[in-house]
């Protein structure tokens, strides 16, 4: 409770100067869109949903200025726009206006070494800070997850809307907090939930990407009326177009997922091993190739550690490893697998999920969050793919998918690539566009 009475101390008194400083500046907000956005160079999902959301409020708004809140020094219009075009296919109407901002130094993990979340839940309202003080929007978009600005936003006199991917707080922390999992066993993270849902709770418009995320957002936050599923885009465009029938001599299996801990790269070679047992003598060899990018020197020692387990496996010559390769060669390989393994736990969503289903190749994927509640369901009564928690669970499905009949595997793929299309950048268009109209049409003049 300390740690908490601390939080909300210094929160408070953030706000209390804020709102000390409005009184005196009494200024209206600008007719625009603010996107707090601070890394607008991180080339995930996250930033796709920036630039998607971005030319919808364009599109439905063309004569509102759009502006982005960016810590990328080297940002500047023109630059952002043609970022938002060549690496995610996204044309913008027109470029939009940058704030830069000089102290995102302080949401950063490596700035607090101890009390990381609550540091970074400050540091939020501090940068959130600079940014209002140097342009203030009518609109306040927030597409990066940082709760604890909201508060001060609607001090500012903004309309706060948001796009969260994931709750920095679930309601299975607290649970598992409270039954002393060791899964999650931060104090800090538990005693400051009901002020992350407080924050959460001042957004006027709430958009999640899933059920899962949904969920655990409703839950803490207590604002089911203003909260909407907004599945993430998908550029499946591409990977549509791959032929379902491909080369099953040898069949392939593939995942794909940055080398990081979560991942559980580790379960799949696992699963992997055991099926080569299993399989009948004649059976043709199946191959796993792993795909994915390197964030630091952690996920290269974790990515050589499971080099080394697929040669104590005495299956080296049956797993590849590519890291860091392009997005050309990332579809020719998709095109040739005839399954995709999954297997973090609680993922928010799950696109690399729907990556394979788009390029035909049947998912195995882990029975919980976004992929359970959300992606591999059934389509017009057909299998999409399958689920699995446990190495057992896995190794069972790589046997049926490795053994099914040709026709078979075609027909669950059909299924899986018309599953796919529901989570596509013109569905995430179509229904971001219908939360917001009511918010961004209500102040038209």
């Amino acid at each position: 409770m300390a740690i908490l009475a601390g939080l909300l101390a210094v929160l408070s008194a953030l706000l209390a100067a804020a709102l000390r400083r409005l009184l005196r500046l009494r200024r209206q907000p600008a007719p625009a869109a603010g996107f707090f956005h601070p890394y607008t160079n991180d080339g995930g999902g996250g930033e796709r949903v920036l630039w998607c959301a971005v030319r919808a409020v364009q599109e439905l708004r063309p004569g509102l200025p759009c502006a982005v809140f960016t810590g990328d020094a080297d940002a500047s219009p023109e630059a952002l726009a043609a970022r938002a075009l060549d690496r995610f296919g996204v044309r913008l109407l027109r470029p939009p206006q940058v704030v830069h901002l000089n102290k995102r130094k302080w949401i950063e993990a490596s700035t607090y070494p101890h009390f990381t979340m609550i540091g970074q839940s400050l540091g939020s309202v501090y940068l959130a800070w600079e940014a209002l003080l140097k342009f203030t929007p009518q609109f306040y978009f927030d597409t990066s997850g940082y709760a604890f600005t909201y508060p001060l936003a609607r001090l500012f006199g903004c309309k706060v809307i948001c796009y969260t991917h994931y709750p920095t707080i679930s309601s299975d922390m607290v649970g598992r907090v409270k039954q002393r999992s060791s899964m999650y066993n931060n104090n800090s993270r538990i005693a400051g939930s009901w002020l992350y849902g407080l924050v959460g709770s001042c957004a006027h418009l709430v958009m999640v990407n899933s059920s899962w995320t949904r969920s655990h957002i409703v839950n803490i936050w207590q604002v089911p009326d203003r909260t909407k599923r907004v599945y993430p885009p998908c550029d499946t465009s591409a990977l549509q177009m791959l032929p379902l029938e491909r080369p099953t001599t040898p069949p392939i299996l593939i995942s794909v997922a940055q080398f990081r801990p979560e991942k559980a790269h580790g379960l799949q070679l696992e699963a992997f091993s055991l099926a080569l047992q299993r399989l009948d003598p004649e059976f043709p060899k199946p191959k796993l190739q792993f795909v994915g990018s390197c964030r630091n020197k952690e996920d290269l020692e974790r990515l050589q550690k499971l080099k080394d387990r697929s040669i104590e496996l005495q299956m080296d010559e049956l797993v590849e490893f590519h890291k860091d390769i392009s997005y050309k060669d990332l579809v020719q390989l998709l095109g040739g697998a005839i399954a995709g393994l999954h297997s973090m736990t609680d993922e928010h969503f799950g696109i690399s999920v729907v990556e394979y289903m788009a390029a035909g190749a049947i998912p195995i994927a882990h029975k919980s969050a976004g992929p359970m509640m959300d992606i591999v369901l059934d389509e017009d009564g057909l299998q999409t793919g399958f689920l699995a928690s446990e190495v057992e669970e896995y190794t069972e499905a790589i046997i049926k998918v490795l053994r099914m009949p040709e026709p078979e595997r075609q027909e669950m793929a059909a299924a899986a690539r018309k599953r796919a299309q529901r989570f596509s950048e013109q569905r995430f268009h179509e229904d971001f566009t219908e939360a917001v109209r009511p918010i961004l049409s209500a102040r038209e003049a």
